[in-house]
């Protein structure tokens, strides 16, 4: 048995077999009609099968036909002779056209012919008993209940026509086929002879077609309604529906007639933005309230479609301007989501970091971008910061980026770089000048020096003398002191300082507090060090290390008052050493804290009040980039300032210290 079969199993129907052969009728009953559930009768002949048609009452009757049997042919023609009201199927075992013509006329219900599986015989028996029934059921049913049928029916395929309507507009963001479509639903639904959708223009006050069916589909596209004069213009003014309908043909500004016309507003957000309408010339028909109803949602639906391509044209635009600013601006930009994989590339950043721009978007950063620098940045333990900036070097060797990275809520980070070659080249040509300069003037400060103190031995000064030559040593000093500084801070900048060692910052740190011991005690401050035994070295040049603590200690005491409190303390983070040194100093204003590391910057309030060069923290800043650490502060104006400084340990740096063979190959 076919699955057809299987899917029209039944349960009681009554079959009457006739005539053919008796091996014939035993296996259409025990086979196939038993099995699936018929109740089967059998009949050897048309006078045996007409006495149980009458008597029994069958459901169905399956005439056997063959040149030995003909039975089936004869039944038919008895039963047209003298009416059974059951279906009659001719079987046939041989077929050919003629018969079934013959049988269809005699008034068979369907025709089958060998050979035949025993799922087209229950195929047959099904679908014939089904178009039987719902004969009887019509020709049964009242009038009303069949009106109410067709009613349900109406309903339902109005339903479908605004379910599709609806699919089509969450689906599609291209206008014009949504609205040409929602016109020809509303002249479906409305079953009027053409439609129209008609938009206000807020510039003219006038409404203009951007739908049509039928005539109105072939009217001038220019045509225009003025709003203060036209029926479509009534609608949008009073936002109510219009129905006008008569037999007399009416004509709206001399384009086209019509006996009935419908208009409903198209409105979003409680303002009306168009007209949809339907009507008809040839013959006059009612628009009833269901189909205002119906004409009102397509209409909402209209709206929608055009709010959305609205919003959608918007966006596009705004995203078109977007790429265009990034994709055309000089600096180089890349954008990652949460996972670091790239959403964004423009063209400057895919020439500067060897990105490609085919394959880029969605892949990894780590699998995209080989340049070191660039992933530093991006490096996990950055994860926690807002923003974090660097300097990257490119593999070309000519160009230098200043680069900030930054993190934006629900999307990932972006880099945004600028080009600072140029400003480097000045700021190597300054340092040039002044190491140059300075070295000039060490030789006659010395020797202005020497001749100041040659003063006292050629005989004695009088008290103004005596001031006068201690004024000029104290700025001869202070003028060696800054020259110092200067060529100190050329040599961190010029790299001089390679030969690194592993180095304990605990004993830096004791070394620098000794040595300074007699300044912090001189001011009455407490020190405080914390410096655990237990620390991993940092690989750096030991002499800059405490030339770094010293700086920053030195600073600490300079700026704080008598009595104040200072502390010293060391730490590790992940694979790196933790430096702070916290004061109760005065603490930096807040405008003056983006500069304090710029070359000979101070505060307004330092200058007044202390001495200085405005290079300690420079020097400070040099010596930890080239230890690849970094440092930052925190500080509250009359509370005191905590300078922070980060070094990577020795493994790390060992490991960092593969890397030039790497960059090379980028």
């Amino acid at each position: 048995m076919s699955q057809g079969a299987e899917g029209n199993r039944v349960t009681g129907e009554r079959v009457l077999v006739v005539g053919g052969a008796p091996q014939t009728r035993h296996s259409l009953a025990e086979s196939i009609l038993q099995p699936a559930g018929y109740d089967v009768l059998a009949a050897a002949d048309v006078a045996e099968g007409m006495i149980l048609a009458r008597e029994l009452l069958p459901d169905v009757i399956l005439a056997c036909h063959s040149a030995d049997h003909p039975a089936g042919i004869e039944l038919l023609e008895a039963l047209h002779a003298a009416p059974v009201d059951a279906p009659v199927i001719l079987v046939a075992a041989e077929g050919s056209e003629a018969l079934a013509v013959r049988a269809l006329r005699l008034g068979a219900h369907d025709y089958l012919a060998a050979p035949y599986e025993s799922g087209d015989l229950l195929d047959t028996l099904a679908r014939t008993l089904r178009r039987y029934w719902m004969k009887r059921i019509r020709a049964n049913v009242p009038a009303q209940l069949l009106h109410a049928n067709h009613q349900l029916e109406q309903r339902l395929r109005e339903l479908n026509t605004l379910v599709q309507i609806g699919k089509r507009i969450t689906s599609r963001l291209d206008l014009q086929p949504v609205l040409t479509r929602v016109v020809e639903a509303a002249v479906e639904l409305a079953q009027a002879e053409e439609g129209t959708l008609m938009l206000v223009d807020q510039a003219t006050g006038e409404l203009y077609s951007v739908a049509a069916t039928g005539a109105l589909g072939q009217v001038d596209a220019s045509l225009r309604l003025p709003v203060a004069d036209s029926l479509a213009g009534q609608v949008v003014k009073t936002s109510q529906p219009l129905v006008i309908t008569g037999e007399d043909l009416r004509k709206i500004k001399t384009h086209y007639y019509f006996r009935d016309v419908a208009y409903v507003p198209l409105a979003f957000q409680e303002t009306v933005i168009g007209v949809l309408g339907v009507s008809n010339r040839e013959k006059s028909a009612a628009f009833n309230p269901h189909t205002l109803q119906l004409l009102s949602v397509l209409a909402d639906f209209a709206a929608i479609a055009i709010e959305n391509a609205r919003l959608y044209d918007a966006t596009a635009q705004e995203r078109n301007t977007l790429n265009t600013i990034l994709r055309d601006t000089e600096a180089a930009i890349v954008v990652v989501d949460t996972h670091d994989a790239i959403l964004f590339a423009n063209p400057i950043a895919c020439q500067s970091f060897g990105i490609d721009p085919q394959t880029a978007q969605g892949r990894p950063l780590t699998e995209t971008i080989t340049h070191l620098q660039v992933l530093d940045l991006f490096a996990k333990d950055a994860r926690g910061e807002r923003s974090r900036s660097s300097e990257i070097a490119l593999d070309d060797g000519d160009r230098v980026l200043s680069a900030r990275l930054t993190a934006i809520d629900d999307v990932g980070r972006v880099l945004i770089t600028q080009d600072i070659t140029h400003l480097k080249q000045l700021d190597r040509a300054k340092t040039d000048f002044v190491t140059a300069v300075s070295h000039d003037l060490r030789s006659p400060l010395t020797a202005i020096l020497g001749y100041v103190e040659l003063l006292n031995r050629a005989g004695p000064l009088n008290e103004g003398q005596q001031k006068f030559v201690e004024r000029i040593v104290f700025s001869v000093q202070s003028i060696t002191a800054l020259i110092n500084d200067l060529l100190e801070l050329g040599r961190i900048e010029a790299g001089f300082d390679r030969d690194y060692e592993p180095v304990a910052m605990n004993l830096v740190v004791r070394y620098a507090v000794e040595g300074m011991r007699h300044q912090w005690e001189s001011k009455h401050h407490d020190l405080q060090v914390t410096a655990p035994d237990a620390l991993p070295p940092v690989s750096g040049y030991p002499l800059r290390l405490r030339q770094m603590v010293n700086n920053l200690l030195e600073n600490a005491i300079k700026y704080t008052p008598d009595g104040g409190q200072i502390r010293l303390a060391l730490g590790t983070q992940s694979q790196f050493v933790l430096l702070t040194v916290s004061d109760t100093g005065i603490g930096i204003p807040p405008q003056d804290q983006p500069y304090v590391f710029d070359k000979f910057y101070r505060a307004d309030e330092a200058i007044d009040r202390f001495a200085g060069t405005g290079l300690g923290l420079a020097i400070v800043k040099g010596i930890v980039d080239q230890h690849k650490g970094r440092i930052w502060m925190d500080s509250q104006p009359g509370q005191g300032t905590t300078f922070t400084v980060m070094l990577p340990t020795e493994g790390v740096e060992k490991r960092e210290d593969k890397r030039p063979e790497s960059r090379e190959s980028c």
